[in-house]
C-alpha cells in the first residue's frame, strides 16, 4: 500500500514510450542547435596547427586567446586592420537611437490606434500593417534616392531612419495588441479627469507596458544588430556595422585562412543578442503572452 501511494504521488517517475520519445526529440533538437556553437567556440581557442591536425569536435589541448585578440583589434576588414571593434562601436551608435525611436514611436502609434478612435483609424492600421509584409528590398531604391536627394545618404542619420521606418509596423502591432488588452475603464477614467493624449500615455499607459516594452526592445535589438543588407547600403563607409565588418574579415584574408579568427569574430558579433536573450528570455515570453490576450 505504501509503495502504491508513493508511486501515485510521483507520476513523473513512470516511464512511457511517449515520454522517452519526447525527451529524445528535445535532446536531438538541442544538439542540432548547440553543436555549431560548440564547434565555433572550440575552434576559436585553437591554434591553426591544432586545427589542421585535429578533429573539429576535439577540445583545445592548450586554449589560446590569440584569435580573440586578433579578431577584436587586429584583423583586417579591408584596407584597415583594426579588427571588429570598430564595427562593434558603429553598431552601438546605430542601435541605441534606432531602438529608442522605433519603440517609442511604435508605442505612441499603438496607443493611438487602441484607445483613440479617430477617423480612418482602421484604414491607417491596415496600411501600416501592409508595409510589414512587403519585402524590404522593394523600398531600397526609393529610399536611396530620397536620402541622396536630402544629402544624408551614407550617414549615421540615414541608417537610423531606415531602421526606425522598417521597425514601425511590427512595433505598432505589438503595442496596439497590448494596449487593447488593458481595461478601457482605466483610459475612460483618466479622460473624465481631464487628462489629454500625452498625459494618459506617459503617466498611465507607458508605466503599465513594461512587459511588452521588454519584448519590443529585444525584438528591435536583435533585428538591428543582426542586420547586414541595410547597414551595407545606407550606413556609409565610416559607419559600417559589425555584421558588415565580420563579412569583410572573412573575405579579406590572403594566403592561409585563419579559421580560429573567423570563429572568434563570429562569436563576438553574435554576443550581444545572445547575452540579451539569456538575461531576459523569460521576460520576452511573458511579454508575448501578455500581448496575446486580445487582437
Amino acid at each position: 500500500m505504501n509503495a502504491m501511494s508513493i508511486s501515485e504521488r510521483r507520476p513523473w517517475k513512470t516511464v512511457s514510450p511517449a515520454r522517452i520519445g519526447t525527451y529524445a526529440f528535445l535532446l536531438v533538437c538541442a544538439l542540432f542547435f548547440a553543436m555549431p556553437l560548440f564547434i565555433m567556440l572550440m575552434t576559436s581557442f585553437k591554434t591553426m596547427e591544432e586545427i589542421r591536425s585535429g578533429s573539429i569536435f576535439s577540445l583545445p589541448s592548450a586554449p589560446d586567446l590569440g584569435a580573440w585578440v586578433k579578431a577584436w583589434s587586429a584583423a583586417c576588414t579591408g584596407v584597415a586592420c583594426d579588427g571588429i571593434s570598430v564595427g562593434f562601436w558603429n553598431s552601438v551608435r546605430i542601435l541605441i537611437p534606432s531602438v529608442i525611436l522605433s519603440v517609442l514611436l511604435g508605442a505612441v502609434n499603438g496607443y493611438a490606434l487602441a484607445h483613440w478612435n479617430f477617423r480612418w483609424a482602421g484604414i491607417a492600421f491596415g496600411l501600416l500593417m501592409t508595409g510589414a509584409f512587403i519585402p524590404h528590398q522593394v523600398y531600397v531604391y526609393p529610399l536611396v534616392q530620397l536620402f541622396a536627394w536630402s544629402g544624408t545618404f551614407g550617414t549615421l542619420a540615414a541608417i537610423i531612419a531606415v531602421h526606425v521606418i522598417f521597425g514601425m509596423p511590427v512595433m505598432t502591432l505589438i503595442f496596439r495588441n497590448y494596449f487593447v488588452s488593458i481595461p478601457e475603464e482605466i483610459f475612460k477614467a483618466a479622460r473624465m479627469d481631464g487628462a489629454g493624449f500625452w498625459w494618459v500615455f506617459f503617466a498611465i499607459m507607458l508605466p503599465m507596458s513594461t512587459p511588452i516594452m521588454i519584448v519590443a526592445v529585444i525584438w528591435q535589438v536583435t533585428g538591428i544588430w543582426n542586420d547586414f543588407v541595410l547597414g551595407l547600403i545606407f550606413a556609409g563607409r565610416e559607419n559600417l556595422p559589425m555584421t558588415v565588418q565580420l563579412n569583410n574579415i572573412v573575405n579579406s584574408q590572403f594566403g592561409e585562412r585563419e579559421y580560429n579568427v573567423d570563429m572568434a569574430a563570429t562569436i563576438l558579433t553574435a554576443l550581444v543578442p545572445l547575452v540579451l536573450y539569456f538575461i531576459s528570455g523569460r521576460w520576452f515570453v511573458r511579454g508575448i503572452a501578455a500581448g496575446a490576450v486580445k487582437g
